[in-house]
């Protein structure tokens, strides 16, 4: 029997490689006679460089960025061909924050990075977005790049209080004619009920009392920028990095698409008898841009049957089946929550194994 594991990483404990490695692992103590093919994925969120350089090859550089509060933080832009990748989240991800100080997280870390892949020469830079820690609409993004406006664009989203004008002329000069894509998580708009602060802004230690002010910060910037463009798909991305990436001209893409396409999993999945993905929360969330929701697509499309490992499984029967999942497991339904998280990639092993007693010839 032929298996491709496809997970994503899981957020706070494992990378997609560690994960689709714990997979192989517990399945192949079962079913030593069965064929891995591991596809470690990303949707543009922490990983996304790993996960692009393993299966386009490519040249990793180094670089230095500034953090979400100004302190030196390294990153790696990928270089392949003509064709420059970053990853938001090494430079403003959650990891970054620890939950906290969303209010003043900026995203000027992201737009360097930004800056650095323009300066190696590539004609399209595509930056990945996911996993943020900001909530700043983009606008140290911009700051980065040479925007300016009548209130300070690096000091987070709280810092955006009473913006009346933006000029974007610097940044668009400093891009020129280079080519940017914004590889996107989500589908949300910047603002309004299923944008960036009220939709995301809690998972990043936003207050409830405080979403409506700064959802109302993020209306105001967009108005003093481009009110139109707040409103496209992929604009709340990383707490607005989308909205930020489209007031530059990039054209969006989900980033699951884009890593699907690169790691070949179409043609690895007609070859295969059954598709494992996971995640660490698998909700009906996964359908808006998520790699459970992507990995499912291309499996029915092949033909064939997808099951989710995920730590913790927050849909019912119903809702699994929309996403295109046959069956989805839950680590912490079998190891407990202290244990998923103390030894993650063990526990996830485990779960492995017992699944595959199931779905294993």
């Amino acid at each position: 029997m032929r298996v491709l594991v496809a997970p994503d990483k899981f957020a706070g404990t494992l990378s997609a490689v560690e994960a689709a490695e714990a997979i192989a692992a517990g399945w192949r103590r079962h079913a030593p006679g069965d064929e891995i093919d591991v596809a470690p994925m990303s949707d543009g969120g922490p990983g996304f460089v790993d996960v692009l350089h393993a299966a386009l090859g490519g040249e990793l550089l180094a670089v230095t960025v500034a953090g979400p509060f100004g302190a030196a933080t390294p990153a790696t832009v990928l270089l392949t061909g003509s064709t420059a990748y970053v990853e938001t989240a090494q430079a403003c991800g959650v990891h970054l924050t620890g939950g906290e100080g969303a209010e003043r997280a900026s995203t000027y870390g992201a737009g360097e990075l930004v800056l650095a892949a323009i300066a190696t020469g590539a004609t399209t830079v595509v930056a990945g977005l996911g996993g943020s820690g900001t909530n700043d609409g983009g606008a140290g993004l911009l700051a980065a790049l040479g925007a300016t406006a009548d209130v300070r664009l690096d000091a987070g989203g709280a810092a955006l209080a009473g913006v009346g004008e933006v000029d974007l002329a610097g940044a668009r000069a400093r891009v020129g004619a280079t080519r940017l894509v914004a590889a996107t998580d989500v589908d949300s708009p910047l603002t309004g009920l299923f944008g960036a602060t009220k939709t995301f802004g809690p998972q990043k230690g936003l207050a409830e009392e405080r979403l409506v002010e700064l959802d109302r910060h993020l209306e105001d910037f967009a108005a003093a920028t481009d009110r139109r463009t707040s409103l496209e798909k992929g604009a709340g991305a990383a707490g607005g990095l989308g909205f930020a990436l489209l007031c530059l001209g990039a054209t969006r893409e989900p980033g699951i698409g884009l890593v699907t396409d690169a790691v070949r999993l179409a043609e690895r999945a007609r070859l295969a008898d059954l598709v494992v993905t996971g995640e660490g929360a698998f909700d009906f969330s996964s359908r808006s841009g998520k790699v459970p929701y992507g990995v499912a697509a291309v499996a029915e499309q092949a033909l064939r049957p997808c099951v989710a490992l995920a730590g913790q499984v927050l849909v019912g029967s119903r809702e699994m089946r929309a996403l295109g999942v046959e069956s989805a497991y839950s680590l912490v339904d079998l190891v407990g929550l202290d244990r998923a998280l103390a030894e993650p990639g063990r526990a996830l092993s485990e779960l492995a194994e017992r699944v595959a007693r199931t779905w294993s010839r």
